[in-house]
């Protein structure tokens, strides 16, 4: 094996450790906030189909507080039907 492959070789299980403490640190990071702060979820939402050309629009409204306001009147809406009348059918 020559130098370069060796280096290669290295830095490539340099990149797959720190990856891997990246994510062990992020699961530790989570764990200690759901213990000590309130719980929350995160969840994925791709943009939906026919919505494509709103790319930038909908990209914003991950920072976008007034969208995360209405984002939490839904969950405390699902979470009262839950209670009250029991998990909705698919």
């Amino acid at each position: 094996m020559n130098n370069l492959a060796k280096v290669k070789k290295w830095i490539e299980s340099a990149r797959a450790k720190a990856k891997l403490e990246s994510e062990e640190y992020e699961k530790t990071k989570r764990e200690f906030e759901m213990a000590i702060g309130k719980p929350f979820i995160t969840i994925k939402v791709e943009i939906p189909e026919g919505f494509e050309d709103f790319r930038t629009e909908f990209l914003c409204l991950e920072k976008d507080e007034q969208f995360q306001e209405e984002i939490k009147d839904l969950v405390k809406k699902r979470l009262v039907f839950e209670k009250r009348y029991g998990k909705p059918e698919s």
